[in-house]
């Protein structure tokens, strides 16, 4: 049976494995763990292809404890329960050398029903959890099992990473061992493995199955290409395309296409996505995209998310495609998006400026007497209940943050409005 390239090339120690050294470098905290044997529960949370199951592999491998897997696609609350009893088993067995470790892939698939049967485990010291999730987990993780678990962000592993990672195949694979190999370009397949070690290795594997028997192996930007354009189910194996799907979907709604955003919705819908993700994504989007130009989008997407958690599938498809639609056909605007990242670049560049003395609370005698909200007028009583008065500090006065943009009618008259306010 052929064993995938990804397969055979998975690092079996923490010196074999690349990438990560925030985590795993000499002195850093997940390599501590395993130094010393002792390990506390964590969550990897980063992108596909980038070590999180490998890590765990490894960890199971060099610290000798009893190890248990689950796959949250898979498992439900029956076949957790099952492992927790083992785990307890082997907890309290003179013949085991530390607290068994139990992995779960993409916890985040988890159901809450599911996430709370680990509790008690957890919270009693009987197993030690180790989560692995592409989505944020303070979104997808209960708390109670989010406190009792630190979150490790794994990053998209660098070009000298992915470098270091094909000139190791190429060298140690038994497979790839008895034949020419020719490296003549590298930039196709840096830019289609996107940090990811999985699809680096997949297009490999791609290239070299397609290869006749005496005809070297020859890596360029050209033969990427083709070879990815001619299959590329083989390169996506392992539904990375998920990610580009996504992309697809947002940046169709982003360009106001409501018929391509629906496509690449339908091939989300088809794919097996969460729609719980969908909808998040959406409510995102209307906040970042669309904006001001039309409040009303980010309303629609948060009702969307909310009648999702009620309806489930296959109905949830219909809100979805609604919601899809409508934030596809509505007016754009990024600057709230703008003016909220402007505002923070702002802050790290001036610090803790003082707030004038006008704008202070003054709960005490002393405090007014400090002159804590002197001078302060209240909007509301004056005509059209507002008055012009300084609202930054000193030092940033008059600086403009938030830029509306003139060409969609809301923000047109939010900005007409600002400038007949502030022009008086």
């Amino acid at each position: 049976m052929y064993e995938p390239l990804a397969e055979r090339m998975r690092p079996k120690s923490l010196n074999d494995y690349i990438g990560q050294k925030h985590l795993v470098g000499e002195g850093a905290v997940i390599r501590r763990m395993i130094e010393s044997g002792n390990i506390s529960s964590f969550i990897l949370w980063g992108p596909p292809g980038v070590g999180k199951t490998t890590l765990a592999r490894i960890i199971a491998e060099q610290t000798k404890v009893p190890f248990y897997t689950l796959s949250a696609v898979t498992s439900g609350v029956k076949e957790v329960r099952e492992v927790l009893d083992r785990c307890r088993v082997d907890a309290n067995s003179i013949f085991t050398t530390g607290r068994p470790v139990l992995f779960i892939d993409e916890i985040h698939r988890f159901n809450k029903s599911q996430q709370d049967s680990l509790l008690g485990a957890v919270e009693q010291g009987t197993v030690t959890l180790i989560g692995a999730t592409t989505e944020n987990p303070s979104f997808e993780v209960i708390r109670p099992l989010l406190s009792r678990a630190q979150v490790y962000v794994l990053e998209p592993l660098g070009k000298d990473d992915l470098l270091e990672l094909l000139d190791r195949a190429i060298k140690t694979d038994r497979i790839f061992q008895g034949r020419e190999v020719r490296v003549e370009e590298t930039e196709a397949l840096m830019r289609f493995s996107g940090g990811d070690a999985r699809k680096l290795l997949n297009i490999l594997d791609l290239i070299y199955q397609s290869l006749d028997a005496h005809e070297p192996f020859v890596i360029n930007d050209q033969i990427v290409t083709d070879r990815l354009q001619q299959n590329p189910l083989a390169f996506d194996k392992n539904g990375e395309m998920h990610y580009d799907i996504i992309s697809a979907f947002i940046k169709s709604i982003r360009g106001s296409d409501p018929d391509a955003a629906v496509y690449w919705l339908a091939r989300l819908i088809a794919g097996g996505e969460d729609p719980k993700f969908i909808a998040r994504r959406m409510c995102i989007s209307a906040a970042e995209d669309i904006g001001l130009a039309n409040p009303n989008a980010l309303l629609l997407a948060n009702a969307t998310f909310d009648i999702i958690n009620k309806i489930g599938w296959p109905e949830g498809r219909i809100p979805l495609s609604e919601c899809a639609i409508y934030l596809a056909t509505s007016e754009k605007s990024n600057s709230a998006y703008l003016a909220i990242d402007g505002a923070l670049a702002l802050v790290n560049q001036t610090g803790n400026l003082p707030v004038p003395l006008h704008l202070r609370n003054a709960p005490t005698k002393l405090m007014k007497e400090l002159g804590y909200g002197a001078d302060y007028k209240y909007a509301h009583d004056f005509p059209g209940h507002f008055v012009k008065q300084d609202f930054l500090p000193q030092e940033i006065k008059g600086t403009q943050i938030w830029t509306p943009q003139p060409h969609t009618a809301a923000e047109a008259r939010l900005k007409e409005r600002q400038d007949h306010r502030w022009r008086e």
